[in-house]
């Protein structure tokens, strides 16, 4: 009885931290996969540069053996393309190797003795062109070839023994990442299941209790509202059980492509075939599909970072028109109808942009015989009488935008659950029950207000409603420029801008690193603030600080108070995988500040680090 009081007053509290703990650990743990992935797949690009640069120097010598057995000169430049062919394929794989210290310095030493076997038989032609055949006289000079072609091919395999012994590590580190990953979330699901059946038990005593009670005309008001709260809590229950089943179904789905991928890569590679990069791309997209379903799980919960714009949603449904035309396909017919005179609305457009077309796919699947799809923006009021009807509601003007299909509709039952997570009348794999839950989700933290009209046999209309706002025409403009930014191409740097890393977490900070210069970047980096206000002070010419925001001791945004004080120039990028902090407050990034959210792609990192660098030199002239 104790343990059930106890879990009475802090079930809720326990089940939501339970379920943020397996958010973010999951956040977390796909990182690190993703990264795993990253490295295996470039130990395995290394791995073909040397077999490739290897096949080069055999060139070399058959065209070397066939001239001196024909004497037919043409050999003599197939000689000379397959020696440029192999200098060549060595600054590749020189480029390649280039995080790898020990790899450096084999390189180092390989590049000489490649020179030397190269100007030992240059030698030796010239003798055989010149008709000096003695055998005493060439005899040496083969032999020393033969000497110093043997010591390339062991510099050679002692470069492909450290580069295999890498992607040993590198797969047995990603192995035990996913083991970690799938513990975490069987772990998790196991928690909540132990909550779901805590709260059944409790459940249970409730309805026993009301049951004896009902012959009792003296229940108070008090006990009425308690057996309410109880039933309500048996309802959130039931709602976490449905989320949580569903996403442990769709991660072990996921899991079972990376770990099965892994796996053969790791069969493959264990023969000698080096043909794994289907497997590893494979690997990558499963990792990718766990990132997004929890960048949706935050959208649902209403945690994901918002970059709110002020906009004329005209311009959104307009300009996305025909995308949905092409992805609804030719039997969906399209239409816009958009008002006149509408009124701007804060939003992230981004996030705007990914709920239209969500809308716009689930009508699509409500109409498999074709039909046509209705987009309609207009000014709205919900007044006080809506509200009332309508928890959560503000009554006020709204800018409304609506997507209204001819579909096989809903019934109410259905309407009712259209926005619990992984809840969906679709078949087994053909919707995740997702995305109305996102939309949802997105709408109340933009402060606005969703609502679902459907008949059966006629259709279902959606209606978004954002607040108005009451922006000048010349900051909506400014919004669609920075759009416009946003979308440019991935661009290069230059080694002459060089940005600060700080994160403290190591395979995270090396990683990131590790892209930065891939995009043509100088870095440096720090563990800690401390360490990182150092390196300010060591390199002035720091352009950009990009830093982690959740850090021990001081945190990046501190940190990058600090630096701007002392380097009032310095522009600032934050990350993190944890939305409640010190740069997002209600769910909307603080204004002026530069974010993006773990884990991202080298396109992602690169488009934000060329705007951020571009607006800050803009800022500057």
């Amino acid at each position: 009885m104790r343990l059930s009081r106890w879990f009475t007053m802090h079930g809720p509290a326990l089940t939501a931290a339970l379920l943020a703990s397996l958010a973010i650990t999951s956040l977390f743990l796909s990182t690190s996969n993703q990264n795993a992935l990253t490295r295996i797949s470039h130990t395995s690009q290394v791995q073909r540069a040397i077999s490739k640069l290897s096949g080069s120097l055999t060139d070399v010598i058959v065209a070397e053996r066939n001239f001196h057995l024909t004497g037919n000169k043409a050999y003599l430049a197939d000689r000379l393309s397959t020696h440029k062919r192999a200098i060549d394929q060595f600054r590749v794989t020189s480029t390649l190797i280039e995080d790898n210290a020990k790899q450096t310095l084999l390189f180092a030493e390989l590049r000489p003795l490649i020179d030397q076997r190269f100007a030992t038989e240059q030698i030796l032609i010239d003798t055989h062109l010149a008709g000096e055949l003695g055998g005493e006289r060439i005899s040496p000079l083969a032999l020393r070839a033969q000497g110093e072609m043997a010591s390339v091919r062991s510099k050679i395999q002692e470069v492909e023994d450290v580069e295999a012994q890498l992607f040993d590590e590198r797969t047995s580190s990603a192995v035990s990442a996913l083991r970690a990953f799938a513990i975490s979330v069987a772990l998790g699901a196991l928690a909540v299941a132990l909550a779901l059946l805590l709260w059944w038990r409790q459940s249970q005593q409730a309805i026993k209790v009301l049951a004896s009670s009902n012959s009792r005309l003296s229940l108070s008001l008090i006990e009425l509202e308690k057996a309410d709260d109880q039933i309500r809590h048996m309802h959130k229950m039931e709602a976490i059980g449905q989320l949580t089943g569903g996403l442990a179904h769709d991660f072990n789905n996921m899991l079972a492509v990376v770990i099965s991928s892994l796996s053969l890569a790791q069969k493959r590679l264990a023969k000698g075939s080096a043909n794994v990069d289907t497997l590893v791309q494979g690997a990558l997209a499963g990792a990718h599909r766990a990132a997004i379903l929890t960048s949706r799980l935050l959208a649902f919960s209403r945690q994901q970072p918002l970059s709110p714009q002020t906009v004329n949603v005209n311009r959104i449904a307009g300009g996305m028109s025909e995308l949905i035309t092409r992805t609804l396909g030719d039997h969906i017919r399209v239409e816009t109808v958009l008002a006149g005179g509408l009124w701007p609305t804060d939003v992230d457009v981004s996030q705007m942009e990914n709920a239209l077309l969500n809308l716009c796919v689930n009508a699509r699947d409500a109409m498999p015989e074709g039909g046509s799809v209705t987009i309609e923006t207009s000014n709205a009021h919900l007044d006080d009488s809506y509200a009332r009807q309508n928890i959560g509601v503000i009554p006020g003007q709204y800018v409304l935008i609506a997507v209204t299909d001819t579909g096989t509709g809903m019934p109410a039952e259905v309407v009712a659950r259209a926005f619990e997570p992984f809840f969906t009348t679709k078949g087994v794999g053909k919707g995740s029950g997702l995305g109305l839950s996102q939309v949802f989700g997105f709408a109340k933290q933009s402060g606005g207000h969703l609502k679902i009209y459907s008949e059966i046999a006629q259709g279902t209309t959606i209606k978004i409603y954002f607040p108005r706002s009451f922006a000048t025409k010349a900051d909506i403009q400014a919004a669609t420029r920075d759009q416009f930014i946003e979308t440019q191409e991935m661009r290069r740097g230059n080694p002459s801008q060089i940005i600060l890393v700080v994160e403290d977490e190591n395979s995270v900070r090396a990683l990131t690193s590790m892209t930065l210069r891939e995009l043509g970047y100088t870095v440096v980096h720090a563990e800690d603030a401390v360490s990182a206000l150092q390196q300010l002070d060591v390199h002035p010419e720091i352009e950009l600080l990009f830093t982690d925001i959740v850090m021990p001791g001081m945190n990046g945004r501190k940190l990058a108070d600090e630096a701007v004080l002392r380097r009032p120039k310095l522009k600032v990028l934050f990350t993190t995988g944890f939305t409640r902090n010190a740069v997002v407050h209600g769910g909307v990034l603080d204004a002026g500040v530069n974010f993006i959210a773990k884990p991202f792609t080298i396109e992602q990192i690169a488009a934000k680090v060329a705007k951020v660098i571009d607006i800050g030199s803009a800022r500057l002239m």
